[in-house]
């Protein structure tokens, strides 16, 4: 089986952490025919054969054997693909028009045999956020664009004193997250439902977020590793780009059972590979797009998880 991966422009990644860039370099040390592509170069036709413009390509490990030291194109060639062929959907987000259109895309190679991970239209069928909202034991959210509605809802709370949390419903990585004071994130509401053009997620503040957030990552039911990130002092996003420390950790039981019900569901949808955010034991992402921090989870459990990702994968596909 050749693996195609479909990955966003090299000078947008992030090279010594790129969880995308990890597999291909892992897949292609197997002596695994692996190519990357990208969106430019992305085309579909409804007659004849299916052909994808892709590039070989070459890179190094640090020391450590996982963060990525290098990596770099080589030589491009047209294939022909063929049901041998199983593409990898790495694009981040956002998801927009555009990034249905390659959904779309994805999805007409699907009906001609084509294997794509994750699948386009589970991706398309389930929002990260919203999703992980209808969970037992979520976060408390709204997802709306008028104010007063929104009102209603701080005031049906129990508690009437945190800080109120703006964010968008499609964006990734913290991006436009906002921490606001109960006095005075109306004003603020109502510019970024302008800005977003469209409905914004309202949610109590969790002080929780001090003592870390969860990423686990998921291949179908297997758990590939587990990590626990913490915020800078005085940050309330756990973000790895800006600081966040992190460490190897386990989940706890009742979070473990509630991953493990998406990932079933999932399943079923051919959405294989998930990575998780949790607060507690509360799901608050349920990442399916573009699934990341696979270098970091390798890093804290040391051990290079591509090479059990891709085992899980030969084992589906």
């Amino acid at each position: 089986m050749r693996h195609l991966l479909l990955i966003d422009p090299l000078e947008k990644l992030n090279i010594k952490k790129d969880s995308s860039l990890m597999l291909a370099l892992a897949l292609h040390k197997r002596g695994i025919e692996t190519y990357v592509f990208f969106e430019r170069d992305f085309s579909i036709q409804n007659t004849g054969v299916q052909s994808l413009k892709v590039f070989r390509f070459e890179g190094t490990h640090k020391n450590d054997g996982i963060y990525l030291e290098e990596f770099k194109l080589n030589s491009s060639r047209v294939i022909e693909l063929n049901s041998q062929d199983l593409i990898h959907m790495r694009l981040d987000p956002p998801f927009d028009s555009r990034y249905q259109r390659v959904l779309w895309m994805l999805d007409h190679l699907c009906e001609r045999g084509i294997q794509v991970l994750n699948h386009p239209r589970g991706i398309m069928l389930f929002n990260e956020k919203l999703y992980a909202y209808r969970t037992p034991g979520a976060v408390a959210s709204f997802v709306g664009s008028d104010v007063e509605l929104a009102s209603d809802f701080l005031e049906s709370l129990a508690d009437k004193s945190t800080d109120i949390i703006l964010k968008p419903l499609d964006l990734y990585s913290g991006i436009g997250v906002e921490k606001l004071a109960r006095d005075k994130w109306k004003n603020r509401f109502v510019e970024k439902v302008r800005e977003l053009n469209g409905p914004v997620i309202l949610q109590p503040f969790q002080a929780s977020v001090s003592q870390g957030e969860i990423r686990s990552l998921y291949f179908g039911t297997e758990e590939l590793g587990t990590i626990l990130k913490i915020p800078k002092t005085g940050e309330f996003l756990s973000n790895i780009a800006q600081g966040a420390t992190f460490h190897k950790c386990e989940l706890s039981t009742v979070a473990r059972e509630r991953c493990e019900k998406i990932v079933k569901e999932l399943e079923t949808y051919g959405v294989f590979w998930v990575a998780f955010d949790i607060l507690g034991d509360s799901i608050s992402e349920v990442n399916i797009t573009c699934p990341g921090l696979l270098v970091e989870v390798s890093y804290a459990h040391q051990k290079n998880l591509a090479d059990v990702l891709i085992d899980l994968i030969i084992q589906k596909f």
